[in-house]
């Protein structure tokens, strides 16, 4: 299996640092070049059903910038210069962008944590991870938590 890229995905989470420390591990081993992406889910309100609510263009443009910021100081400055690393952040249904991220940018390996932030969203939608490991049109490596 030839590996050049390596998407791994993070939501900020501990076990989201595992996969992070992981995919830099095989980025290293590999020389291959390491995408970080975080998916920004919509803001869903089980309430409000019958209406649209927008976030502003400007709102959600800063929110993303904050984002961006905040990968680059929780992950990107704790690896070396030397990987070749890029940053993404995406809004919309988490595994559905990541599956249409590992297309676009023809990935070879995608990272992820077995549970992220949210045990809601597991209830609601099913797991990231599993629906990853089901659906991606590469490798996928699950990273466990160790105690």
């Amino acid at each position: 299996m030839t590996i050049k890229r390596i998407l791994c995905c993070v939501d900020f989470s501990s076990n989201a640092d595992d996969a992070f420390k992981t995919s830099v591990d095989m980025a290293e081993k590999y020389h291959a070049q390491l995408h970080l992406l975080h998916v920004l889910p919509p803001v869903v309100n089980p309430l409000v059903t019958d209406i649209d609510i927008a976030i502003p263009e400007e709102s959600s443009k800063a929110l993303v910038q904050k984002l961006e910021d905040q990968m680059v100081e929780e992950y990107a400055n704790k690896i070396d210069s030397s990987i070749d690393l890029v940053i993404a952040v995406k809004d919309g249904h988490v595994s559905s962008e990541i599956l249409n991220y590992l297309l676009d940018e023809t990935i070879d390996l995608v990272v992820l944590g077995a549970y992220g932030l949210s045990g809601v969203e597991l209830v609601l939608f099913g797991s990231v991870a599993k629906r990853i490991a089901h659906k991606a049109p590469c490798s996928v490596m699950i990273v466990r938590k160790r105690d």
